[in-house]
């Protein structure tokens, strides 16, 4: 399980210059998802070796003093609720102010690690002022400039040794992650399979603190199911649902191998949910979209067709990604959709031999090469699909910068029409031969 790091802090201290600073640290980055709620942020970095999930908890709140003050608090707990470890953004421009304060009273009761960051500090006179901060009574602090990136080293140096290590799960079975905003009836959808069902094998407890996987064989093929539905009220936060589905979604999302995202079909591919699609698919995971409580809706001739249609619009291009609707109360397609998250498993690890991918697409190549650029010619001279847990492609050719996304996809679309790749993300490179 890789760690959860929150950044805290008031409004304009420079929470989101850090976070951006620490997202791009490398180029294989999951880019952050803006605005998943409102406007956290979150994304992926590492340091050491170690990856991490950042948050970035912003301060977004426009009015009087007193709410900023409650949003400031529930966002700062919902950050201790979640995190493994928080970063506590001050500006050394600014002192202590007020809402510092009330931060690190809230801080000062948790048993977690703290890091106390004083930003903006880029010469020798704010390193001197930096020493104020120590009355917070959080101890120790580390003075960085988020914009030059001047001192994160050492912090990075500090938090990656608190963080846990990975989980490495006992046995490598696929994992199936059933997500989705809350009440898309996820629980109802994993009782309607496992309830009264022979064939289960075990339980096995919260792998991922909220999330319960469960071992499940179907169809001959054994598989863990991982539901992230099973939220546990926490009593001392004042709940903010939407952000922990959200958070239980991305751990759940990042350890699994398909995504089931499941929406309420009455409510629509709504923000949230798109949110979590595109989240599922900047991680490569294979994906099923499925649509419940479809017995709830009022049908018309063509309302599959429609509503698919609508779905694709939403999520194009990666428009590969089969749609079943669903009822779990009625436990309507609830086994079709099973069979077909093994089959995006199945595609998701699909190899497709050297040679037979050369024969196959370098003729089609041949017949429409990429378009010249700055009367340059692109030759691709040779395919190989990469040793990755997912389909990524290298295509190698004399002038690779000139290759541009449209073409891309256009082989990306090539490569789905011959081989079966459906629900599946894929990457397309080019190299230089």
């Amino acid at each position: 399980m890789a760690g959860i790091v929150a950044v805290v802090g008031r409004p304009n201290v420079g929470k989101s210059t850090f976070f951006n600073r620490m997202i791009q640290r490398r180029e294989a980055i999951v880019d952050a998802v803006s605005g998943v709620t409102r406007d956290r942020h979150y994304g992926k970095s590492d340091w050491a070796g170690k990856e991490f999930s950042l948050i970035d908890t912003g301060g977004y709140v426009v009015g009087s003093d007193d709410v900023f003050e409650k949003e400031i608090d529930k966002q700062v707990e919902l950050a201790i609720a979640e995190a493994d470890a928080i970063l506590f953004m001050v500006d050394v421009e600014a002192g202590i102010t007020g809402m510092d304060e009330d931060v690190a009273r809230l801080l000062r009761k948790v048993e977690k690690p703290i890091f106390l960051v004083v930003n903006k500090v880029d010469n020798a006179a704010r390193l001197e002022d930096a020493v104020e901060f120590y009355n917070l009574g959080l101890g120790d602090y580390y003075p960085l400039s988020s914009i030059n990136g001047s001192g994160t080293g050492e912090l990075l140096d500090a938090l990656v040794k608190v963080l846990p290590d990975e989980e490495i799960p006992e046995e490598n079975l696929p994992r199936f992650a059933v997500v989705g905003r809350p009440n898309a009836g996820k629980s109802s959808f994993i009782n309607a399979l496992i309830g009264e069902d022979r064939y289960i094998v075990t339980d096995i407890a919260g792998t991922t603190r909220d999330s319960i996987d469960t071992r499940y064989n179907r169809f001959g093929f054994e598989f863990n199911l991982v539901d992230t539905a099973g939220i546990r009220r926490k009593s001392k936060v004042k709940e903010d649902l939407e952000f922990y589905s959200v958070m239980r979604s991305v751990r759940a999302i990042e350890h699994s191998d398909v995504c089931l995202l499941l929406l309420d079909a009455t409510r629509g591919f709504d923000g949230q949910v798109q949110n979590i699609f595109w989240l599922a698919e900047r991680n490569n995971k294979g994906i099923v979209i499925l649509v419940n409580k479809w017995d709830k809706v009022e049908k018309e001739t063509a309302s599959v067709k429609e509503y698919t249609q609508k779905i694709k619009e939403v999520i194009a291009p990666f428009t590969d990604v089969p749609i079943l609707f669903i009822s779990a109360t009625n436990k309507q397609r609830i086994y079709k959709a099973i069979e077909t998250a093994v089959e995006v498993y199945n595609n998701r690890s699909r190899r497709i031999p050297t040679r037979k991918l050369n024969d196959l697409m370098l003729p089609i190549i041949e017949n429409r090469p990429p378009p010249a650029t700055k009367g340059k010619y692109v030759k691709i001279k040779f395919i190989t699909q990469l040793p990755t847990p997912y389909p990524q492609f290298a295509f190698f050719c004399n002038l690779p910068q000139y290759v541009k996304d449209p073409y891309k996809r256009f082989l990306e679309n090539q490569l789905r029409k011959h081989f079966d790749f459906t629900g599946v993300p894929m990457s397309i490179f080019m190299r230089k031969k």
